[in-house]
């Protein structure tokens, strides 16, 4: 090789390495720049990860992250407010939210979700951690990693639960709505603007004789069905011709009315339906009206029957405004004041009539009737005549068809009459209340001057006994305690005669009484012999009444009972039953029995069975008499030899 040829690759080598270290810088430079671009594309994706990772943290809808086997890795400040848990201090499965019923329908989706990578519109309900039922929708996908491997899946969890609520409320609106359409006392016809038939009832099939069911009419032609039905109609073409003016016109019609063939009366309706200025259909009500146009007759007919009642009646009626001003008068009202109907129209009835006070009562009485309140009162009037009178006045309110207060309507009556008999009453009650006192009084001072010349004649007698003591044979003693034993009997016997008087006084004395305790008491300070039991049966009653006179209702009943009985084992029963406004009470014992015939001598005063020295024939008088005066009734049940049972009511 020559040294030309030498040189030449020399020259050649030298600019391939020059080359090589050109290229070599050009690549270690694209290198840095390769570099600091992937460096900035990692802090952009770390930026951009931040940056989404802060959307899933403050969306308003829950976002959760789940791993392949269904445990929670992640909930936003959304799902844990939804749900309940702070996933960082409990571990959450989502098994553990899914509601019961719904489990299966979740566990296809999350298969699904496997095998497609996402899915939509999963509608579900889920348990929180209180175990409160809400309804969620769910949107979810597959999470990546980079090598495209599915690691864990996520969500966005929407609280459905109001949405759900509202939805089924708005259903049942729906069907209650459609439900009421269908059984209305009133034919519904709703056509669209093509007047094709949208919804009907069954009182419109009833009415027009359709032979079908409301949704077999769905869509029919209204034209049509007006022509076929115009033959129930007395007036036919009059109906088609109607209905057409009011179809063109597109107005309100209300209080139409249609004549049918078999004496029917239809009042019919329309609307049209418009939405701003398109129309969207028509809607047409049939009512039928015969039986209140019937009536309106009928009442025109009892109106002017009762026009001729009040005019003759034999109550004054007087209708008055809310100013009191007369309107109307019968016949009756201006005889009973003297006036004329003329004379007192417009006239202020509260002006004219009453006297020592009557405007006031009849000023408030008037505002009564403003409030709608109804009652009666008494006034003093004076009559055109000059006569003093007194008047019953029966007020009520008079509405308008509006139901508003216009006035009112009073019936009067004229009790100067009963007024009077009333005033000569409360004379009579004042004299006998004062006859009562002062024949009370009367028994007192009878009972004492009766009973000093008795205790005179037993110190005489005790004196003659005493002054003769073993003077007197056998039979003078024994005649000394006859007299004795008279003058005893007679003592006795003023004492019941007064307190028999005294029953029936000091009526207001009442309060509230135990009749435990006072049957307690009794049993205690009376004489009951060994061989005698009384018992209550069960827990008497607290009564109102007058307390003393109570005991001496029962003790003189328990007393007699004890008295009478003859049998070696004694035995009286005390029982009550409970009635709707009074006590039942019954004393029952088994001595010697009441013949049938005495049963309604024995409450006579003076009438004793057992002419005893006991007995003055007053005790059961007495009973009758405070039984009387607590409104009851006494009676009794006995059987000679067996047993006798008194029954008394007391008032509650």
């Amino acid at each position: 090789m020559s040294q030309e040829q030498v040189e030449i690759l020399q020259r050649a080598l030298t600019r391939e390495k020059n080359a090589r270290k050109a290229a070599e810088k050009i690549l270690e430079e694209k290198s840095r720049e390769l570099y600091f671009t992937s460096q900035k594309l990692e802090n952009l994706l770390d930026e951009k990860s931040s940056e989404l990772q802060g959307v899933f943290e403050n969306i308003v809808d829950a976002y959760v992250v789940i791993d392949l086997n269904g445990n929670i890795l992640k909930f936003n400040e959304a799902a844990t407010k939804l749900f309940g848990y702070d996933i960082d201090r409990e571990e959450v499965k989502i098994a553990k939210l899914i509601y019961k019923d719904d489990f299966q329908y979740a566990v296809d989706c999350f298969n699904n979700l496997q095998t497609t990578g996402f899915f939509k519109d999963y509608e579900t309900r889920v348990y929180t951690k209180s175990k409160e039922v809400k309804w969620v929708h769910v949107n979810g996908s597959v999470v990546f990693d980079k090598n495209n491997k599915p690691i864990a899946a996520q969500g966005i969890v929407r609280d459905i639960t109001e949405e759900r609520a509202s939805a089924e409320r708005l259903i049942e609106s729906e069907n209650r709505l459609s439900t009421l359409i269908l059984n209305l006392d009133s034919g519904i016809v709703l056509e669209d603007e093509n007047r094709n038939i949208v919804l009907t009832n069954n009182k419109f099939c009833e009415l027009f004789k359709i032979n079908a069911q409301p949704a077999d009419l769905h869509g029919k032609d209204c034209v049509t069905s007006a022509e076929q039905n115009k033959v129930l109609f007395k007036d036919p073409e009059g109906f088609l011709k109607r209905m057409s003016e009011i179809d063109d016109a597109k107005e309100l019609v209300i209080g139409d009315e249609l004549e049918m063939i078999d004496g029917t009366i239809l009042e019919r309706n329309y609307m049209p339906i418009t939405i701003g200025e398109k129309s969207k259909g028509f809607l047409w009500t049939f009512t039928d009206v015969t039986l209140k146009r019937t009536y309106r007759k009928s009442l025109e007919a009892q109106k002017q029957k009762y026009y001729s009642i009040i005019a003759n009646m034999h109550l004054g009626l007087v209708e008055v405004n809310t100013n009191d001003e007369i309107l109307m008068i019968n016949q009756s009202f201006s005889e009973m004041s003297g006036y004329s109907e003329e004379e007192l129209l417009g006239k202020r009835g509260g002006e004219i009539f009453p006297v020592e006070g009557g405007s006031e009562i009849i000023s408030i009485e008037n505002e009564k009737r403003k409030k709608g309140e109804s009652n009666s009162y008494e006034i003093k009037v004076n009559t055109k005549q000059g006569d003093i009178r007194y008047w019953l006045i029966s007020g009520a309110p008079n509405y308008d068809i509006n139901g508003n207060v216009v006035g009112s309507i009073g019936v009067h009556l004229d009790i100067t009459e009963l007024k009077a008999l009333e005033l000569q009453k409360e004379k009579l009650l004042l004299k006998l209340e004062k006859s009562n006192d002062e024949l009370q009084e009367y028994a007192h001072i009878v009972s004492h001057d009766l009973k000093s010349p008795l205790r005179s004649i037993d110190a005489l007698v005790s004196w003659l006994k005493e002054d003769n003591k073993g003077i007197l044979d056998e039979t003078s003693l024994k005649n000394f305690g006859l007299i004795e034993a008279t003058l005893e009997k007679m003592e006795q016997l003023i004492s019941d005669v007064l307190e028999y008087s005294s029953v029936g006084t000091d009526t207001n004395l009442k309060a509230e009484v135990d009749l435990n305790k006072m049957f307690s008491d009794l049993t205690t300070i009376l004489y009951i012999p060994e061989h005698i039991t009384v018992k209550a049966l069960n827990q008497l009653p607290v009564i109102t009444g007058d307390a003393t006179k109570l005991q001496q209702l029962f003790q003189n009943l328990i007393s007699n009972a004890v008295k009478f009985i003859d049998k070696e084992v004694g035995l009286v029963i005390i029982d009550f039953e409970d009635l709707k406004s009074h006590y039942k009470f019954s004393i029952k014992d088994n001595g010697i029995g009441i013949d049938k015939q005495f049963h309604d001598k024995i409450f006579k005063i003076f009438h004793a069975l057992n002419k005893s020295k006991d007995s003055t024939g007053i005790g059961l008088s007495i009973v009758k008499k405070i039984v009387d005066l607590h409104e009851g009734q006494i009676w009794l049940e006995s059987e000679p030899n067996v047993g006798t049972t008194f029954y008394f009511t007391l008032k509650k």
